[in-house]
């Protein structure tokens, strides 16, 4: 159960919040620096972890411009205490093509620890990581520079039903997510209640999921594109992401409903 929950923090935060490269992008990024983003998640009626992304400028020396994204989960409650989670992601990522430049990971989970460093090579398609060189066609991100690329997609003409695919480079090669667009809904959290736009990313069945496992994410369908929603069945349960606080947000996050 614990390697089940820690699996699936990541995976419900991180790695489905992607539209598709076929879309059009907007004109300009929807976010800026000094936005900041925390969520909690519960396994059932328990707490079970927090995890903060956030956009700093950049203190590295790259080709252009960028912004530095940092997401960051960590357990919380009865699971810190079994199973301890602490991991932390960086990427760097272009502020006018969002492309990432450099990608980090530092993961600790229970005694199982894990680091990755991987360079993307944006001219020749190619990124070089820890476990060596992986080449890829067509635009290709990590997961957390993929999480903001999505949020500049233009969604203005999507229609129910529809679907599509976002490439991302992870630890030994390059995966792709298949996402459908269910429509609008209302939806209530902590910071209120929001029309939001609904999406079900697709799932691989496994130690983590059933076979009929459902992922759901709601994000706001407003100027800021947030998640302030998540929820996936796993095979004992469901665990639930809320957006608990939101700051530096570029546009006023507007709820219907306090």
């Amino acid at each position: 159960m614990k390697k089940i929950f820690s699996c699936s923090l990541f995976f419900v935060l991180f790695y489905t919040s992607g539209f598709a490269q076929e879309l059009a992008k907007v004109t300009e990024p929807v976010f800026k620096v000094g936005e900041k983003l925390s969520y909690k998640m519960q396994y059932g009626f328990f707490k079970a972890a927090e995890a903060n992304i956030r956009i700093e400028a950049s203190d590295k020396k790259l080709p252009g411009n960028a912004f530095h994204l940092i997401a960051e989960g960590k357990t919380a409650g009865t699971f810190d205490i079994f199973y301890k989670v602490r991991n932390r992601y960086d990427s760097y990522v272009d502020q006018n093509t969002l492309l990432p430049y450099f990608y980090s990971e530092d993961r600790h989970e229970g005694k199982w620890k894990h680091t990755d460093k991987a360079t993307f090579d944006q001219k020749d398609n190619k990124v070089t990581a820890n476990k060596g060189e992986f080449s890829y066609k067509g635009d290709s991100y990590d997961f957390v520079s993929a999480y903001y690329f999505a949020r500049t997609i233009d969604v203005s003409k999507l229609k129910k039903g529809e679907t599509f695919d976002l490439q991302y480079f992870l630890e030994d090669g390059f995966h792709k997510m298949n996402i459908t667009y269910v429509g609008t809904e209302t939806i209530k959290c902590d910071m209120g209640t929001f029309n939001c736009l609904k999406f079900n990313p697709t799932i691989i069945p496994g130690r983590i999921f059933r076979k009929d496992s459902k992922l759901y994410l709601w994000i706001t369908n407003d100027g800021n594109r947030i998640p302030v929603k998540a929820h996936v069945e796993v095979i004992l349960g469901s665990i639930t992401m809320e957006l608990q606080s939101a700051s530096g947000l570029k546009y006023p996050l507007n709820p219907i409903m306090n």
